[in-house]
């Protein structure tokens, strides 16, 4: 070449040849690559709220850069460790040039979906990973039920709608821990499915129901549905006819239930209203639907026997019950004392109380049909039933098999008689 030495020469060709292989500048030296993923990204599930991270790991990147996308829409997140996309919520890390990670903060159900690593190789590669994101349950305030009035006897269907990913699971369970009574009469402690029929609802199905959803992801939700059922009164008397004596503690007492709660009071035979106070006390133990109505007369006189009436209404009805109170001879507390010889359990407090397996009574009229008294005392105000026999006026107790202890000993007396006479 003219006007280039040798050595210029050589060094020109060098040059040239080099640009020609390497486009690069001559002062930059470049190391060509082949860029490899070692493992899979891990698919990640995280709750909503809380911060989900996907882990890209490269070999040998070399002078390519790693890029990562959202797949659905196509948006570029990050390159290498400049975020791209303007959601705050995205950040980037990495190692060495080796382990990017992708990290999304207060997790969104819009984030669900896949997202790829790419490294910008020709052809390009890449790789994809999948995030879930899973929601706690949530009860709909509509159309779960709220709180229901019924009147009973009628069909009841409770419902309860929720939402959550993965789609909840639905449990009814009675809130105070009963069993819940089903159409064939089976209890069980809980009921499955969105929604709960109860054909035929009645007085003992009332009550807080729960309707709890729950789907693994914490917490799980309930709601509560108060199921209330009206219904008429309803009066029942464990003892209609009782006997006490003059002079003692007696205790009248009827059930009733009802719903809206009842009105109650006591009235004797002409309707006048049994007042509060003085002789009486009329006590209402309320629990529920249910009313224990006891009317107690501290002293009675020959003036209180007669009928009561315990009675019960609210606004679908009324309804009353009768106990009639009759007079108990004296003697018939005598001959309790006669025949068996002593007093049993004896007064407490000064009260007359007394309990016998038999004794005899002139006074009492023999008949066949059988009549239930009450002998009473102050002992906690209970009572103690007692009814005649057609043995000679004979009392028993029904608790007591003695009617056949009254026939031995009148059979004894009458073999004793008979010995006499023949002597």
């Amino acid at each position: 070449m003219i006007g280039y030495s040798v050595i210029e020469t050589l060094w020109l060709l060098l040059f040239l040849s080099a640009s020609i292989i390497c486009p690069a500048s001559f002062s930059e030296v470049t190391v060509i690559t082949d860029p490899k993923f070692i493992t899979p990204i891990s698919n990640v599930t995280a709750a909503v709220g809380r911060e989900a991270t996907l882990t890209c790991v490269v070999h040998d990147l070399g002078a390519y850069k790693v890029a990562w996308l959202r797949v659905d829409t196509q948006t570029i997140l990050t390159i290498q460790n400049h975020v791209i996309t303007k959601n705050k919520r995205i950040g980037i890390t990495y190692t060495e040039k080796k382990t990017w990670q992708l990290r999304i903060k207060d997790i969104r159900e819009t984030d669900r979906g896949w997202y790829m690593c790419q490294i910008n190789t020709d052809p390009m590669k890449s790789q994809m990973g999948y995030l879930d994101v899973v929601v706690p349950p949530d009860i709909l305030d509509y159309p779960t039920s709220t709180d229901m009035v019924v009147r009973e006897g009628s069909n009841v269907t409770l419902r309860c709608a929720a939402v959550g990913s993965p789609a909840p699971a639905i449990v009814w369970r009675r809130e105070a821990g009963d069993n819940i009574s089903l159409q064939d009469g089976e209890q069980v402690a809980s009921v499955e499915g969105p929604t709960f029929t109860i054909p035929k609802v009645n007085r003992l199905h009332m009550g807080a129901y729960l309707c709890i959803a729950s789907n693994g992801v914490p917490p799980s939700v309930s709601k509560r549905v108060m199921l209330i059922v009206h219904f008429p009164p309803m009066i029942w008397v464990p003892n209609q006819l009782v006997g006490a004596v003059e002079g003692q503690r007696m205790t009248l007492e009827c059930h009733s239930e009802a719903y809206p709660k009842s009105i109650n009071y006591w009235t004797r035979e002409k309707g006048d209203i049994v007042p509060q106070g003085g002789k009486y006390e009329p006590v209402l133990i309320d629990n529920a639907y249910k009313v224990v109505m006891k009317l107690s007369i501290k002293v009675v006189s020959q003036a209180d026997f007669g009928a009561y009436k315990c009675i019960a209404k609210n606004s679908l009805g009324e309804t009353d019950g009768t106990i009639k109170l009759y007079k108990l001879p004296k003697s018939a507390i005598n001959s309790v004392e006669a025949v068996d010889g002593k007093r049993r359990n004896k007064s407490r407090k000064g009260s007359n109380f007394y309990e016998a397996n038999d004794f005899m009574d002139d006074d009492l009229d023999s008949s066949s049909k059988r009549k239930d008294l009450i002998i009473s005392g102050n002992r906690n105000d209970d009572s103690y039933e007692i009814s005649t026999t057609g043995v000679n006026g004979a009392v028993c107790y029904d608790d007591l098999p003695c009617c056949r202890k009254y026939i031995t000993i009148v059979l004894a007396v009458a073999i004793f008689v008979l010995d006499v006479g023949t002597i």
